[in-house]
């Protein structure tokens, strides 16, 4: 199937394919004339590196995953559930970065009400 049938049937977009294909997630086999063409379970790779995309994972991890899904092994398994619990960690500690940064602009907030409502009172 041509690129954009794939789009229509994954529901992503032309633009999104292609950078999966640029990144490596995706190859596609060219017609004499250039065109793109990618087989059905190409449609099942593509919702599997959305669903990793969703995860918050970028496209070099990806990368690193696929071998998890397109030669399944023990080893491969381990490896992919090794790399996504680094990236879990990753993300629970931006998360308290996140956390520590809001509860920096809740005192800040807090420090300019108290200042407005001073200067409210003293008028």
């Amino acid at each position: 199937m041509r690129i954009g049938e794939l789009a229509a049937r994954s529901g992503v977009s032309v633009r999104s394919l292609r950078y999966y294909e640029e990144q490596g997630l995706l190859v596609s086999t060219r017609s004499s004339g250039g065109q793109r063409h990618f087989t059905e379970d190409d449609i099942e790779r593509i919702d599997f590196i959305q669903r990793l995309y969703t995860a918050g994972l970028s496209s070099r991890t990806i990368m690193e995953l696929m071998p998890c899904r397109d030669a399944p092994s023990d080893e491969n398994s381990d490896s992919a559930l090794e790399r996504m619990a680094q990236e879990r960690d990753r993300l629970s500690a931006h998360i308290e970065e996140l956390l520590h940064t809001r509860d920096s602009l809740d005192g800040l907030m807090a420090a300019a009400r108290a200042d407005r409502d001073g200067r409210r009172n003293a008028a």
